[in-house]
């Protein structure tokens, strides 16, 4: 898959036209010139796949108070969308949308793209890896989120974020681990690096708790779980991906049957999805009755 699958990287300079002093998020595709407009913010509306699930209540009194004396400082990025109950969906700046609301704010500076899901998701995602505003569990839920809603590979992501492969796939491990650890990275009790020693293990929980209780270190915790069981389903070897050829015939050959677009998706031990985009509500009609 080709770096250019991207919709981020161009169109910079007619930004900069639009509006001096562009925010570093508004690296967007396309000529459409992009203006900042003040917008309602009851018209305004969370983006469900926003990587950042945690927000400070401190850090946005804090935001609130600067907002209260200074304004927002940096527009959001909003794009248009249908059939919810708002007109806008936020892309990047849910910190300042929230913080805006908390200082009594009705409305708020902002960038309207027209945007797809996966350029939104992309960009959603680079805004808050380059600010360092997830959790090591909220990144690897992103990474996870965006590889499975948009079919991308972990080169794809690796390629889009500006990180290694290795990177994704060791952060990718905290996603297979027990609810009650990830709240415990979470949180801050147990690290990164620990969670992605212990996901091996048979036992990551009861480890979890003895790394705490013992304030063990990383390479006190590899040797321990080199010492234990590791978990036999984890360790199992899983079979070859099917071929990129092989998916993109079978793909090809169902968008035929059924006339429209197709994307085969397999995740790890053979599981997976088969995704199938509509354009309009009668295309889901007809899709529906001939699925049926």
């Amino acid at each position: 898959m080709s770096s250019n699958k991207f919709g981020l990287g161009r169109g910079l300079a007619d930004l900069q036209m639009a509006k001096g002093t562009i925010p570093d998020i508004s690296v967007l595709a396309g000529g459409e010139r992009v203006v900042v407009k003040n917008i309602p913010l009851v018209q305004i509306g969370a983006n469900p796949d926003q990587p950042r699930k945690t927000f400070s209540e401190e850090e946005l009194k804090d935001l609130a108070a600067s907002i209260r004396e200074k304004g927002v400082l940096q527009p959001i990025l909003l794009r248009t969308v249908t059939g919810r109950p708002y007109m806008y969906e936020i892309v990047a700046g849910e910190r300042r949308y929230r913080a805006s609301k908390l200082a009594g704010l009705n409305e708020i500076p902002a960038l309207v793209k027209t945007l797809s899901n996966e350029n939104a998701m992309e960009i959603a995602l680079i805004e808050n890896v380059q600010r360092e505003n997830l959790n090591p569990i909220e990144e690897a839920n992103a990474y996870q989120n965006i590889m499975t809603q948009c079919a991308y590979s972990l080169d794809d992501v690796a390629r889009l974020i500006g990180k290694s492969a290795s990177y994704i796939r060791n952060i990718l491990r905290l996603t297979t681990l027990p609810e009650s650890v990830q709240e415990l990275v979470e949180q801050g009790q147990i690290s990164a690096s620990h969670a992605r020693t212990i996901a091996v293990a048979e036992n990551p929980t009861e480890l979890a708790h003895q790394i705490i209780g013992n304030n063990m270190s990383v390479a006190e915790t590899q040797a321990m779980v080199n010492s234990g069981k590791k978990a036999g389903k984890r360790r199992e070897k899983v079979s070859r991906t099917i071929d990129t050829k092989i998916v993109r015939e079978m793909e090809s050959k169902i968008a035929k049957n059924i006339d429209a677009p197709v994307k085969i998706v397999e995740r790890r031990g053979g599981a997976g999805q088969i995704i199938i985009s509509f354009a309009t509500r009668t295309q889901l009609e007809e899709l529906i009755e001939k699925l049926s």
